[in-house]
């Protein structure tokens, strides 16, 4: 699959390269793994003088022989003599990048923590002692949001306060997977584009896989996915594991739960057996993979909140492969392929929501979007959108078939909506489904 997009992200790498000319420059990236960080990092500075380091779970010996060898091969810094410890080796490299510029990426900065506990203090150190006089511009990339966040936003931490700017790398937005669906298959259907977004959320390694493989439809898609060799029906498992370490099979319930369609606390629960509140306000809080659902511009501790997989891939996974790993070990996955199949339309609902709410996002003219629904449950209403600057708005009902959209019924659930602070704002009624996409 050709390169698409990031236009905005390249152009912040390469003014940063550029600034650090003269003045050492210091950017944190993050992003989920697979969402394309290293390939972005590579094209970005493609022609330019960079080395590019990925911290392997070596020991730090082997780990500092393998970015020796590096170095001289990509930059041609040659250091002399077997070097053992990490801090000896950037010292090095901050001393080089005084006498020239050049740009150094650390890859899965975050495992550094488990090559030896001191690193971090020891760049913290050797930054403050040489980043005045040096022209290097150091990006540390790291995929386990949990571990980056703490290394870097922590106040406690050495390196808080050290980094000169932080990027997220966010996925496609709805108009560049359209560009890449249209490209591979200029024939897709509305539901082709809807079973893309559902399975990739716009993660550009997943489009990759599917593009490259020749999976541009719905059913090919699908079918992708329930292969004996697929990469979708372990990944789950692969990107989670680590992220939570020795608690991943409490994540992992909870996580199973939600997408199962118990979205409340008090269902949640009830179906452990126990008090999950810790482990939800870190699924939200600190692993960002949960979102804490309310209905729109409703006040904080609302006692109508739910919860939802803000992944769109691991929606699915936790949804259908997880439970029903039984069937994928005993490779029995045509009745999985049958199964996903018979309850796509259903699930694939609340993704066409997602798909239109983020487009709106897109469009710049609003300022929050959501889902909005009352206490008693019969009123719901599955986009409300604003702008808090000139108070206008939309009020939108999603079906995947137009024919079911009843725009009088959206009118009287609108009419539920709490006078403050709805009422000062004017809004249009739309009716939205596949046609729209």
């Amino acid at each position: 699959m050709k390169f698409y997009d990031r236009a905005t992200e390249i152009g912040i790498l390469q003014d940063n390269e550029k600034k650090s000319h003269e003045h050492a420059s210091f950017m944190v990236m993050m992003g989920r793994r697979r969402i394309g960080k290293t390939t972005l990092l590579t094209h970005a500075f493609k022609g330019m003088s960079y080395a590019y380091l990925f911290v392997s779970r070596d020991s730090e010996a082997l780990l500092c022989r393998k970015f020796q060898n590096c170095l001289e091969e990509q930059i041609g810094l040659h250091v002399y003599g077997s070097v053992t410890r990490f801090r000896d080796l950037f010292e090095m490299i901050m001393q080089e990048s005084q006498r020239r510029h050049f740009t150094l990426i650390i890859d899965e900065f975050q495992d550094l923590y488990r090559i030896n506990a001191s690193t971090f203090s020891d760049i913290q150190d050797l930054w403050d002692r040489y980043h005045e006089t040096s022209k290097i511009n150091l990006i540390a990339c790291g995929s386990i949001h949990s571990l980056m966040k703490r290394i870097f936003e922590d106040r406690s931490e050495p390196l808080y306060g050290r980094p000169t700017s932080k990027m997220t790398i966010h996925p496609f937005t709805t108009t560049v997977l359209k560009q890449i669906l249209y490209d591979a298959n200029p024939n897709y259907t509305p539901d082709d584009l809807l079973c893309l977004y559902m399975l990739t959320g716009g993660v550009a390694k997943y489009i990759e896989l599917l593009i490259d493989g020749g999976y541009t439809t719905k059913e090919k898609m699908l079918d992708a996915v329930c292969r004996q060799d697929s990469y979708f029906l372990s990944e789950g498992r692969d990107l989670l594991v680590n992220e939570f370490q020795g608690e991943y099979g409490n994540y992992f319930s909870i996580l199973q739960l939600i997408a199962s369609g118990l979205t409340r606390r008090s269902e949640i629960d009830g179906a452990l057996q126990k008090d999950s509140g810790t482990f939800l306000k870190k699924l939200d809080e600190d692993y960002e993979m949960i979102s804490k659902l309310q209905p729109l511009l409703a006040k904080n501790g609302s006692k109508t909140s739910k919860y939802e997989i803000h992944d769109h891939f691991l929606r699915f996974w936790f949804r259908f492969v997880y439970p029903y790993q039984s069937l994928v070990e005993r490779n029995q996955l045509d009745m999985l392929r049958k199964y996903i199949g018979e309850q796509y339309t259903q699930f694939s609902g609340r993704s066409l929501e997602r798909y239109f709410q983020d487009k709106l996002f897109e469009t710049g003219r609003y300022t929050d979007i959501g889902n909005w629904w009352d206490r008693s449950g019969k009123n719901e209403i599955d986009i409300v959108a604003i702008n808090s600057f000139d108070h206008s708005g939309l009020i939108a009902e999603v079906k995947r078939n137009p024919d079911r959209i009843n725009m009088h019924s959206l009118h009287e659930k609108a009419e539920a909506l709490p006078k403050m602070p709805f009422a000062h704002y004017q809004f249009d009624f739309q009716g939205l489904s596949l046609l729209d996409m």
